[in-house]
């Protein structure tokens, strides 16, 4: 007989057969399987869960999906405790019981240390403020001998000492000398100007802002000054002076068009008086007349 005799025989063929449906099931079983583990054909958008609070979407969504805290910052004007950036990014195609990783805004306020201010420039003194996470009160000038020195620090009416524990963005009360010569200074222009850096313009001025109105709603990073009062053609003020502001929103003015207007007007109200030669010979004839009848 020879090497591949079973060819031949209807018995190899059949267990063959069997073999290949038996592979084909295993196969089938195998594939169905991981789809059904892997949830291969079932895919959800993620949602967005930024500036929600963390311990509530946790809830919500644990049978969805695994959240895991991996940090927390210290951002202004967040909620403490919401979500602050989160990964997979919202609008993402993932799987039911996908990892979601959250970094949340801190619950305990971030801490600071109050500096020393006294004796400094005002200048430096509000460097040294927003280096150290605080911010201006307002400024209170005072009769002193070295303009725009800084007399004393205080937080909440109260004078503060430097290293003192404070939270970021606690608010400084500065006395501030007027000088010697107690000389006002003219209000800056604010026309135009972004409405976050307009605290920062005065108190540098050795201004106060007063105030702060808006004409229309927008977010704070589109709003501009519109008016201003006291204004910028205004005679100088006193350091220390509240300027009042009213905010627009730079969509939906055309702020160079507004300076334009404002420059015209200054230059009207402070165009000097034209030299008129009749009235001076008016005048010169009358003096003339007058002495030439006391000489009779």
């Amino acid at each position: 007989m020879g090497r591949f005799h079973f060819l031949k025989e209807k018995k190899f063929y059949i267990n063959l057969l069997l073999i290949l449906l038996l592979c084909g099931v295993i196969l089938w079983l195998t594939f169905r399987v991981l789809d059904r583990y892997t949830r291969h054909d079932k895919v959800f958008t993620m949602p967005d869960f930024v500036g929600q609070d963390f311990r509530q979407v946790k809830y919500d969504y644990s049978k969805e999906f695994n959240f895991i805290l991996i940090d927390s910052v210290y951002p202004k004007g967040q909620e403490p405790g919401s979500i602050y950036q989160q990964d997979p990014l919202p609008g993402s195609k993932i799987k039911r019981g996908r990892n979601v990783y959250a970094i949340i805004v801190a619950m305990t306020p971030e801490k600071t240390v109050m500096p020393n201010l006294k004796g400094i420039s005002l200048r430096e003194a509000i460097g040294r403020l927003e280096s150290s996470g605080l911010d201006v009160d307002y400024l209170d000038y005072v009769s002193y001998s070295y303009k725009n020195n800084i007399i004393d620090q205080y937080y909440q009416g109260q004078p503060i000492a430097a290293g003192t524990e404070l939270v970021k963005g606690s608010k400084i009360m500065l006395r501030v000398g007027i000088g010697d010569d107690k000389t006002n200074i003219k209000v800056p222009n604010l026309i135009g100007k972004p409405a976050n850096e307009i605290k920062r313009m005065l108190n540098l001025a050795g201004l106060n802002l007063g105030k702060e109105e808006s004409e229309d709603r927008d977010s704070l990073q589109y709003m501009c000054v519109r008016r201003m009062s006291p204004g910028p053609s205004s005679n100088a003020v006193q350091l220390g002076t509240f300027i009042d502001v009213w905010y627009h929103s730079n969509r939906t003015m055309d702020f160079n068009k507004e300076m334009d207007e404002l420059l015209h007007e200054d230059s009207i109200t402070n165009r000097p008086q034209p030299f008129v030669l009749d009235t001076v010979i008016d005048t010169i004839t009358e003096t003339t007349d007058y002495e030439y009848e006391d000489e009779f």
